[in-house]
């Protein structure tokens, strides 16, 4: 650790002690020390399907919902294969630590998050302060779309071959009409994902926000790539502590960077607190 990190972690500090409220702001950087690919385009994430790559399928075709129109065995082997491992993948330290932190404060913790994978919710975090600003692979929604609204995913029990990227049939199909079923996940070029869920979320984070006057933002491995957390986080007139190992910046006199992993920064901040 540099001796930057070390000031700015200690700034952090500082910050979080005359803190009333935390709002978490998520990217997939943060689950890579629970061993989760990044999200890097058709480049990390990607590595994670070579016959998709081999076929030269690239990330924003198949994460697409044209995809299940045209190959739906491949989308569904795609999404499949992320249900089956998020579900299987047990988030990291850093996690705990952060609600912690929050837990310290009177208002508590709130967490806006691009990722898909619903890890805050498994590390113990209230659902009724998540806001999944892209949706989750763990509801369902019609294809369609019909009307028939968004389900939990929990009856689908995924079986991918690893060969081809192909999910074995049966495929999820909407209870209300018949059709291909879908992850409720905004995806490329979408004009039918099914935005209550998430509309619903927002909602509960404005009400929240209202009542903090002295916010800390935490921000951990969010990207420019797709930039949702990131204007989120900037946009809310508080001190930001932006941690990323490749883009820590920020603004001058906005707040401070840190240029670590999630879980190392943490575990730091953790012991400056204590």
């Amino acid at each position: 650790m540099s001796p930057d990190d070390d000031a700015a972690l200690a700034r952090a500090a500082a910050l979080l002690r005359e803190a009333d409220g935390l709002l978490i702001g998520a990217g997939a950087g943060i689950g890579v020390d629970s061993g989760l690919p990044d999200f890097r385009g058709d480049h990390g994430f990607w590595r994670a399907y070579p016959p998709l790559a081999a076929a030269g399928i690239r990330f924003v075709e198949i994460a697409n919902p044209h995809s299940f129109d045209a190959l739906p065995e491949l989308a569904w082997g795609f999404y499949g294969h992320r249900l089956a491992l998020y579900r299987s993948t047990v988030p990291h330290a850093g996690f705990a630590i952060l609600r912690d932190i929050g837990a310290r404060l009177p208002h508590g913790a709130f967490v806006f998050t691009s990722n898909v994978d619903g890890q805050f919710q498994r590390a113990g975090f209230d659902p009724e302060r998540i806001v999944e600003c892209h949706g989750s692979i763990h509801h369902l929604q019609c294809t369609g779309p019909c009307g028939g609204g968004i389900r939990p995913a929990d009856a689908v029990d995924p079986i991918v071959d690893p060969a081809t990227c192909l999910m074995a049939p049966p495929l999820p199909r909407c209870p209300h009409c018949g059709r291909l079923a879908r992850p409720n996940i905004l995806m490329f070029g979408d004009g039918r994902w099914l935005d209550d869920r998430t509309a619903h979320q927002y909602k509960r984070l404005e009400r929240w926000r209202r009542q903090v006057r002295r916010l800390v933002v935490v921000e951990l491995g969010a990207g420019t790539d797709v930039p949702s957390v990131r204007r989120l986080c900037e946009g809310q007139r508080a001190p930001l502590v932006r941690i990323n190992p490749r883009e820590p910046d920020v603004a001058a006199g906005t707040g401070v960077g840190v240029a670590l992993g999630a879980l190392a920064a943490l575990q730091t901040l953790r012991a400056l607190l204590d």
